[in-house]
């Protein structure tokens, strides 16, 4: 819970002075765009004729609003992988798997260049999508898929980096790839629930210097339960994999043993009569 605070305050600062600097450009901007769209202007005719014109005031902020948050999303979603993560896996590794050996298959810059082109590929994903955003409907869908791919991509590898080899890493990507993207599926959901709340009405918007903290701390606290989830899951995978690769290992012995065995005294007994012959 105190590791939660510092994602906080750095994302906080961030996108208050972002929004104090250029939310008047941001509106002028989406404003401009919207006004070439027809569909949007036979919506603001329609609210004009069924007595709420007053709605299309908050239509560019809503919309501004709705596009931040995929950014404040992914952000968030990188400090927690950069604060929170490393003490709470040494947390989950010492308490429940004490005896399980550190192989250290990845690395620092290893964890960045996964999360920094995930990242980037999940920002393309959620650009190439705002068009449909416009369907109310996607606008729940679509965002929490591509955070809980981004979640998957990025929480994975950090759980395994300091246990897991490089072949066991992508042996349980592999194995668990289903669950694994569930995971992160299930955790971008639970991160979209305060956007649905902060973002859905004139009042929210209004309010949203004192909520935009509020919904950033709620996400920190999303991840880090998805955080501390793929620890737990991804570290035991790996312990159960080293049990079952052990197994095998121990068959194949014992059966060379027995190969073994069981030839000696074959050959003895081929060697015994040619000596008795001399």
């Amino acid at each position: 819970m105190a590791l939660s605070i510092l994602p906080v305050v750095i994302m906080a600062a961030l996108s208050l002075s972002l929004g104090y600097f250029y939310w008047e450009n941001a509106l002028a901007a989406v404003r401009a765009s919207l006004e070439g769209y027809e569909l949007v202007n036979a919506m603001v005719r329609w609210l004009d004729g069924i007595g709420l014109g007053s709605l299309r005031l908050v239509l560019a902020p809503a919309l501004v609003l709705f596009l931040a948050i995929p950014a404040i999303v992914m952000a968030t979603l990188l400090f927690v992988a950069l604060f929170m993560t490393p003490s709470m896996l040494a947390m989950v590794a010492g308490r429940r798997f004490p005896q399980l050996e550190r192989k250290r298959g990845g690395s620092f810059m290893g964890s960045m260049a996964r999360s920094l082109g995930s990242t980037l590929l999940a920002a393309l994903a959620l650009a190439a999508t705002v068009p449909l955003w416009l369907v109310p409907p996607l606008i729940l869908v679509l965002p929490p898929l591509i955070w809980g791919w981004l979640t998957y991509r990025v929480m994975s590898y950090d759980a395994l980096a300091d246990h897991a080899s490089p072949e066991e890493r992508e042996q349980i990507f592999r194995e668990n790839r289903g669950t694994l993207l569930g995971i992160g599926v299930l955790s971008g959901y639970l991160g979209a629930a305060p956007s649905v709340l902060w973002a859905s009405g004139a009042m929210f918007i209004a309010m949203a210097p004192v909520l935009v903290p509020l919904a950033i701390w709620i996400y920190t606290l999303v991840f880090a339960f998805s955080s501390l989830w793929f620890a737990h899951y991804c570290l035991s995978a790996l312990e159960q994999l080293r049990k079952r690769n052990s197994g095998l290992a121990q068959a194949a012995n014992a059966q060379d043993a027995t190969e073994l065995i069981a030839n000696k005294p074959l050959t003895g007994a081929m060697a015994l009569p040619a000596s008795r012959t001399g």
